[in-house]
């Protein structure tokens, strides 16, 4: 957990080309695109051809961001040569975030040639099938829930390497997407219920996978679609010449989607599209509705200031300010926190003593905008509480008139299972004050404090589907039934 953030923090981001003669430097700038879905670590592999025709795996990765571990440009057009790649950016959910050895893609050798993969997402039922792996003489070099997706394609009896990986994932359970390179082929998955985005794009003759469409306007790729619910999509050689991609079903039933609601408030990048819709207008509509069921007024009837905390919550805010005007109250949408960009990495630090520190590195008032003025607050979430407190400490050294906040989401109450590192029950500030949101405003120390209910998110997202989002970590109602305990195993493992 990013301590300085205390946000929830997402999966991962995954990345994949086939057929550019500039592989590397696509997925290079995919990852940085996407760098926003995790910042502890990256890698790529590349598949090139030997001058004796034999296909041939590179890679390259490390702790750290896109920009850092691929500083040296030669890294890109001679270390990774090749024609197709696939690319990971790492925060780590199941897993130790301190082993290199995590750090994806994976690549194996095994009796089909050569396969990398790169996983978005945790697998609920992984320390049951690593067990049995374990007892049939598989052996583990890594603490990743991605190293089963491996172990099941490789000690596979079947003979057609798609067959192997739809076994595969057959067998797992969770959440997942999953981009996987193999001698003559790209390979991309999502898991049967869609909890995190996936999507197709083209440039010129070659195709892309991303996790979020920001990467592919990076390099003015098109979007084509977005790979379906519980689908498996095939690119090679074919695919190029023809234009066709091959699609197979994971499983046959129907199953009811459950997106992961937290993309549309806050993990997505705003100018991307998921889930059939554009973030930006979905995180607008979770502002206006948020407006239109916990306004605020000026007790003098003096204009209301709406800030965001930058960045998240950015567009949400206008949305809130929008709908403030449109019900008749005064209101002006303005910058009243300003974020430094440049804090690094190796500032975050978990101790609580470095907590306050790192949150005035972080972020400063902007006093001019907000002394004397009624101030709303403007954000996606409170996990432990910690930062929003500090951030009102920090508002208050403004001397506003009042200070208002008001949260795109319900009360988090419960831990995700689904890839989302939050932390447990315990630390989670609504369940402390067993979901008492005036105790929440008196911790916090400000004027007034609304959530927006589960049912008014859905509300807000409804034109993708009121019943087709997860909505766990705030009713502790789980879409799949597993062991609760399997986060904390592999954690042991």
């Amino acid at each position: 957990m990013n301590y300085i953030d205390d946000k929830p923090i997402s999966y991962c981001g995954i990345f994949g080309v086939f057929g550019s003669d500039t592989a590397a430097l696509n997925t290079y700038y995919g990852l940085h695109a996407l760098q926003h879905r995790g910042q502890e670590a990256t890698g790529i592999v590349t598949r090139h051809f030997t001058e004796q025709g034999k296909p041939f795996f590179n890679l390259t990765k490390g702790e750290g961001l896109v920009s850092e571990v691929f500083s040296d440009p030669s890294t890109l057009s001679d270390n990774l040569k090749g024609s197709a790649a696939i690319g990971h950016n790492r925060y780590s959910t199941t897993g130790s975030a301190k082993s290199r050895k995590n750090i994806q893609p994976f690549v194996v050798n095994y009796r089909m040639g050569n396969l990398g993969i790169g996983h978005n997402g945790n697998l609920t039922n992984a320390n049951v099938l690593r067990t049995q792996l374990i007892n049939e003489g598989a052996i583990f070099q890594t603490t990743s829930d991605t190293e089963v997706i491996l172990h099941l394609i490789a000690r596979s009896k079947l003979d057609n390497q798609i067959d192997q990986i739809l076994e595969a994932l057959r067998k797992v359970e969770g959440a997942y997407c999953v981009v996987i390179l193999t001698d003559d082929k790209l390979i991309a998955a999502r898991d049967p219920l869609g909890f995190r985005p996936l999507s197709i794009g083209k440039l010129e003759n070659s195709f892309l996978i991303a996790s979020e469409t920001c990467a592919f306007d990076i390099q003015s790729a098109n979007f084509l679609r977005e790979i379906e619910p519980g689908e498996l999509v095939v690119i090679d050689e074919d695919s190029v010449k023809t234009g066709n991609i091959k699609s197979y079903r994971i499983n046959d039933e129907k199953i009811e989607k459950k997106h992961c609601i937290f993309e549309f408030i806050y993990f997505s990048r705003p100018d991307s599209y998921i889930f059939g819709h554009n973030v930006d207008k979905m995180r607008r509509r979770l502002g206006k509705i948020l407006a239109r069921k916990h306004p605020v007024t000026d007790p003098d009837g003096e204009r209301v200031y709406v800030i965001s905390v930058p960045d998240s919550s950015n567009t949400t805010a206008l949305g809130y300010a929008t709908e403030l005007e449109k019900q008749g109250i005064e209101a002006r949408s303005e910058i009243g926190l300003i974020r430094s960009h440049y804090i690094g990495r190796t500032f975050i630090n978990p101790g609580q003593e470095k907590r306050e520190i790192g949150v005035k590195i972080k972020f400063n008032p902007v006093k001019g905008v907000l002394e004397g003025r009624t101030i709303v607050m403007v954000d996606d979430s409170i996990v432990r509480g910690t930062t929003s407190k500090q951030l009102v400490s920090l508002l208050r050294e403004a001397k506003p008139k009042s200070i208002h906040i008001r949260i795109s989401s319900a009360p988090i109450t419960h831990p995700c299972f689904y890839g989302m590192d939050f932390p447990s029950k315990e630390e989670l500030i609504a369940h402390q004050m067993n979901e008492k949101i005036e105790e929440i405003r008196k911790y916090l120390e400000v004027d007034s404090l609304e959530y927006l209910t589960i049912d008014e998110m859905l509300e807000a997202v409804s034109e993708a589907g009121k019943d087709n989002f997860c909505t766990a970590c705030f009713s502790g109602s789980y879409p799949t039934d597993f062991d609760r305990n399997f986060k904390k195993e592999i954690y042991e493992v």
